[in-house]
C-alpha cells in the first residue's frame, strides 16, 4: 500500500483536529458510571444505568421524585456521584433514605434541580455576565451560586459548600444532567 503525502497530511489533519476537540464533543453518547447516555432518554432513564449514581437513583426513589425527573421538564440536574454522597457523615443517607424523612430528602434533591436546560456553556455565560458568578433558583426555591474558572464550572450551596462539574453536558431527552463530585445541601 502507498502512503501519498496528500494522504499523509489528511490524516495529520484529522488527527489535530480530533485533538483539539474536547473528548466530549467527540462523544455522541458520553459514559456516565460505565454506562453510554442517550439523548434520547430521560434523565430517570439514563441515571439508573451509571454505576456511579446508584445513591442518587436510591434516593429519587425514596423521595417519590421518579415521575418528576422522567416528565417532559425540562431540568438541569446537578448530579452528585455515589462517591459524593460518602463524604457526607456516617449514616446521613441511611437515615434520609427512611420513608418519616421523605420532606428532608425531598428538599435536598430538588435543592440539584434547576428548571429549563443549561449547558456549561449557559453556566460560564451567566457567570461571565454576573461578574464572575450567577444565581440559579431550585426547584427546591432556594438557589445555587455558579461560578466558572477556566473551563470548569463549580456550584456552591446555601451552606457554603461548592462542588465541582466533573462530567458536564450529559444531555437528556428532558434536560442536561451535570455530574459533581458533592451534595449540595439548602
Amino acid at each position: 500500500m502507498k502512503i501519498t503525502h496528500r494522504a499523509l497530511a489528511s490524516a495529520a489533519l484529522a488527527f489535530a483536529l480530533g485533538a483539539a476537540l474536547p473528548a466530549a464533543a467527540l462523544a455522541k453518547n458520553p459514559m456516565v458510571g460505565g454506562a453510554p447516555m442517550y439523548a434520547s432518554k430521560t434523565i430517570v432513564e439514563n441515571a439508573v444505568n451509571s454505576k456511579d449514581h446508584t445513591t442518587l437513583v436510591a434516593a429519587v426513589k425514596a423521595a417519590g421524585l421518579v415521575d418528576t425527573l422522567s416528565s417532559p421538564g425540562p431540568f438541569t440536574v446537578f448530579a452528585p456521584t455515589d462517591a459524593a454522597f460518602a463524604k457526607l457523615p456516617a449514616g446521613t443517607v441511611e437515615t434520609l433514605v427512611k420513608p418519616e424523612n421523605k420532606a428532608t430528602l425531598t428538599k435536598i434533591l430538588t435543592y440539584h434541580v434547576v428548571p429549563g436546560t443549561y449547558t456549561a456553556k449557559d453556566l460560564m455565560k451567566l457567570a461571565k455576565d454576573g461578574g464572575g458568578e450567577a444565581q440559579l433558583k431550585t426547584v427546591q426555591g432556594e438557589p445555587l451560586i455558579v461560578q466558572s474558572k477556566g473551563k470548569k464550572v463549580y456550584v456552591t450551596d446555601a451552606k457554603g459548600s461548592t462542588a465541582t462539574v466533573t462530567v458536564a453536558n450529559v444531555m437528556q431527552s428532558n434536560g442536561v444532567i451535570h455530574v459533581v463530585n458533592g451534595v449540595l445541601q439548602p
